[in-house]
Formats: C-alpha cells, sequence, structure tokens
C-alpha cells in the first residue's frame, strides 16, 4: 500500500505507509521546541522578609487587580527596604484612601502597591539625605517605574519636586494613624 503525493512541479512521489509514521513521530517532537514560556505575572519583591505577623483581615490586604494587573499586600513589611523613584500627589484633597480615610495633601502620607496597610515607613531622599517617616495608607502608584507617592507635605519634608530617587525603609506595623 502507498499513497500519491503530486509536488508543484507536477512530479509524482509514493510514500510508504512506515515513512508517513516516521514523519508523523518527527512533527510532533519537534513541534513541543517552539512553545513560548511565560513569566509568572506575581510581583515579588527584591528582599526577603521574616515570619508573617501581619493579618489579611481588612479589604485593603487582600490581593487586587488594577488595569489587569493583579497585586498582591505583602503578609508583613518586617525587613523591608528597597530603593526606587518617588512621586508625590496632592489634587486629590478630600477623596478616600485604601483604608477608607480622607485624604489630606499636607499630612504625612503615603501610597504603595504591595506594603501591608497601614505601616510606618522611613523614605530618605537620596540626592539631599533628608528623610521623613510617612503612614502607608493607599495603593498605588500604578505607573511603572514608580516605588511610591507620597502627600505633597511629606514631599516638601524632604524636598521632592518632581521625582527623585528614594530610599523606603519598613519602621512599623499597624502605626497609629492618630500621629
Amino acid at each position: 500500500m502507498s499513497w500519491q503525493i503530486t509536488t508543484s512541479n507536477s512530479r509524482k512521489t509514493h510514500l510508504q505507509p512506515g515513512n508517513i509514521g516516521l514523519m508523523l513521530l518527527f512533527t510532533s517532537l519537534f513541534s513541543g521546541c517552539t512553545s513560548v514560556a511565560t513569566a509568572p505575572s506575581i510581583y515579588k519583591p527584591p528582599y526577603s522578609y521574616k515570619t508573617p505577623s501581619y493579618s489579611h483581615s481588612a479589604p485593603y490586604n487582600r490581593p487586587y487587580t488594577v488595569k489587569g494587573k493583579t497585586y498582591y499586600p505583602l503578609p508583613s513589611a518586617e525587613g523591608y527596604k528597597e530603593k526606587g523613584i518617588a512621586t508625590w500627589y496632592g489634587s486629590e484633597s478630600g477623596n478616600r484612601t485604601a483604608m477608607g480615610t480622607r485624604f489630606r495633601p499636607h499630612g504625612l502620607t503615603a501610597a504603595h502597591r504591595t506594603l501591608p496597610l497601614p505601616t510606618k515607613v522611613r523614605v530618605t531622599n537620596l540626592r539631599n539625605g533628608r528623610y521623613v517617616d510617612v503612614i502607608v495608607n493607599d495603593r498605588g502608584p500604578f505607573k511603572n517605574g514608580i516605588l511610591i507617592d507620597l502627600s505633597k507635605g511629606a514631599a516638601r519634608k524632604i524636598g521632592l519636586r518632581g521625582n527623585t530617587e528614594v530610599e523606603v525603609e519598613y519602621l512599623e506595623d499597624q502605626a497609629s494613624l492618630n500621629e
């Protein structure tokens, strides 16, 4: 038994059943080599933290999605220390933060994508060495390359105009919002 295949130049070729099986085998073996691997979309911070002590019971500390990307708040900020770009915001005066409190532009607060809320952190301007201790009480910033958004009051304390490189360091979890 054989099959007949006609090529583009009208030449006839005969294939034996065994040859067809070999062609199918090689095709299936090599087709797996062309698959594209994708990286997982889970954010993994470039640091490690100690045993989680923070509760995820509050809705603002559960995973959330913005613009198709899912963020996973850290169970604890212990040991957190990261360098990145900081910006400031202030035109949202009176709006509610992720925690439900009113945003006060002249307060010492900040927004971060994954730190547990509320967390007290020290933000140091690496250009001039000035620092400010703030309460992270909101989510954001959602622009690539920005680590933290500071309130206008916090930005003023460290001489931040526009954006600058900063270091963010954990001070304490569940900070009192009345400070």
